[in-house]
């Protein structure tokens, strides 16, 4: 008879209550330390987590299969996935477990991160190279930020968090052996975010990122549907979406001020295109999210 392989928010609890946080990091000696540094299979339906092993050794399990972790290595599980660790008593680092939902990209999604994410890596970082410095230290500055507690936290953990996972992912993809070059197509959509985030504020139209790239509004469109599954006004769209969360989060300005700042001329409109976009009103969404992160 099959084993069944437990599921967990954080490892060893089962609350039976909605997580209360879209980050949590802690070392990995304070839980595997408690568990004869064994974590026994299980899986995580909603987090997707990154290992940092700064010193130490060990082993992790990917769906029954072990593999050896090195010092300055960074492993990787997505959601659902059934995966397990053993570590020497002299292991240093840290873990981090993150809500899919708040992640860059989504694990499993169009975008080459996606695709990157939706399966478990373990990624040796060479420290003679500056890419991988930069990805540790991340991850380094990511867990003190997250201990410490101090004002910006929630800000610079996801920009610690963002700059790990990417640099951590372009080298790994650049270790693989069946590689394939970056075609004309994802150039143009890493060119459209870029523009987007630069732009977004000014509320432009899709023809404008067409004419900045040179293309037709059609065949744009199409180009971003077929790398992310949405559309070039879909993209503008969820920017704008992201943007009005994280401040209704993570700032104390009413939702008229909010609205201004992301160039909306109409506090109604905003209510109308988040309520649209989000299935609630701002004030609504604002109020549940915060409650949820204890804030």
């Amino acid at each position: 008879m099959a084993k069944i392989v437990p599921t967990y928010e954080l490892y060893g609890e089962n609350t039976g209550k909605k997580p209360d946080f879209w980050l949590h990091c802690e070392t990995i000696p304070s839980r595997s330390s408690l568990h004869h540094w064994e974590i026994r299979p299980h899986r995580h339906d909603h987090f997707f987590q990154i290992l940092y092993i700064d010193s130490g050794s060990g082993e992790a399990m990917f769906s029954g299969i072990w593999h050896a972790i090195e010092p300055h290595s960074v492993v990787t599980v997505p959601p659902g996935l059934d995966h397990g660790f053993r570590f020497s008593r002299d292991i240093e680092g840290f873990v981090i477990t993150v809500l899919s939902s708040h992640l860059k990209a989504i694990p499993g999604g169009r975008s080459r991160l996606g695709a990157w994410m939706a399966s478990p890596h373990l990624t040796k970082l060479e420290m003679d190279d500056e890419d991988a410095r930069y990805a540790a230290a991340s991850l380094r500055r990511l867990g003190r930020e997250f201990m410490e507690r101090q004002s910006g936290r929630n800000d610079l953990l996801e920009a610690y968090l963002t700059s790990a996972l990417l640099l951590t992912a372009r080298l790994s993809s650049e270790k693989s052996q069946d590689r394939l070059a970056a075609d004309e197509n994802e150039r143009r959509m890493e060119i459209l975010h870029g523009l987007i985030q630069r732009h977004f504020k000014a509320h432009q139209s899709a023809s404008f990122y067409a004419d900045a790239l040179g293309i037709s509004s059609t065949h744009l469109n199409r180009i971003a549907r077929t790398t992310t599954g949405y559309g070039t006004s879909e993209l503008i769209a969820r920017k704008l979406l992201d943007e009005a969360k994280r401040e209704l989060v993570f700032t104390f300005g009413s939702v008229k001020e909010i609205a201004y700042r992301l160039g909306f001329s109409d506090p109604a409109y905003f209510s109308r295109f988040f309520l649209k976009q989000a299935g609630e009103t701002p004030r609504a969404w604002r109020t549940a999210e915060r409650a949820k992160l204890g804030i």
